[in-house]
């Protein structure tokens, strides 16, 4: 992939990626916006490494899907429900703030395997085949995600 290539994809793609991160950080825009720069910087610098095989998107999302899980690992701790609501951004209306609150809630509380597979499905509109390149498992177990994810955010959800 050339330089002006990966430039012109980035700009395509950053908002959207930038969404994708934020979704899988339950909210924390400081988190997605440190996760999406360091996967931007991954893929930048593998850029010679990039192999012409179809959607160059899905390889950007993955380098930002392994970003996140690495993050993931490195940061155990992880934030009380509570927190949540400290994530949100200021500069929008007190409305806007809570619009996802319990969307955000209930994906926090799954597996990041899961909450990737609904977040890739649902709001990327990846196929189960792309989805199963870009976090690298087999088809079976991306169907197998997405339904444990589905069954479980419906539990979570259904007392909003």
């Amino acid at each position: 992939m050339t330089r002006e290539r990966f430039i012109k994809m980035i700009q395509a793609e950053q908002e959207a990626l930038r969404r994708f991160l934020l979704a899988l950080c339950c909210g924390n825009r400081e988190e997605a916006d440190d996760i999406a720069q360091d996967a931007l910087v991954k893929a930048y610098l593998s850029i010679d490494k990039y192999e012409e095989r179809g959607r160059s998107t899905a390889w950007l999302y993955r380098i930002a899907y392994t970003t996140f899980l690495d993050a993931s690992r490195s940061r155990r701790n992880l934030q009380p429900l509570d927190a949540l609501a400290a994530h949100a951004d200021t500069t929008f209306s007190a409305d806007r703030d809570f619009r996802y609150q319990p969307l955000y809630m209930a994906l926090e509380q799954l597996p990041p395997k899961e909450r990737s597979a609904i977040l890739l499905y649902y709001i990327k509109g990846y196929s189960i085949r792309e989805i199963a390149d870009i976090v690298e498992a087999t088809e079976d177990a991306v169907k197998k995600q997405l339904s444990r994810g589905r069954d479980k955010l419906k539990t979570l959800l259904k007392d909003e």
